[in-house]
């Protein structure tokens, strides 16, 4: 997280975290994660930081915004649900 960011961006990026966490859980609707992943891209724009940012989700809880949006763009249905070894 950057200490620049307001309360309502820190929320935000906490929300798509969260769906992250819940792509592979549970599963998602693919709109809503492709959504938050949007507002989470006008937070955080630079690649550089989106990759250091997944590699710190990582490290934390074992899950990957990479695999979780590449997944998401792949389907074809309305759920993503990524599993283990996907």
């Amino acid at each position: 997280m950057d200490t620049d960011w307001s309360t309502a961006e820190i929320v935000q990026v906490v929300d798509f975290y969260n769906a992250v966490e819940q792509a592979f859980e549970k599963g998602i609707n693919k709109a809503a994660l492709l959504d938050k992943y949007q507002v989470f891209k006008k937070i955080v724009p630079s690649k550089m930081q989106e990759k250091q940012l997944d590699k710190q989700f990582n490290t934390v809880s074992g899950y990957s915004i990479y695999q979780a949006i590449q997944a998401a763009r792949a389907t074809t249905g309305t759920q993503v649900h990524i599993k283990e070894g996907q």
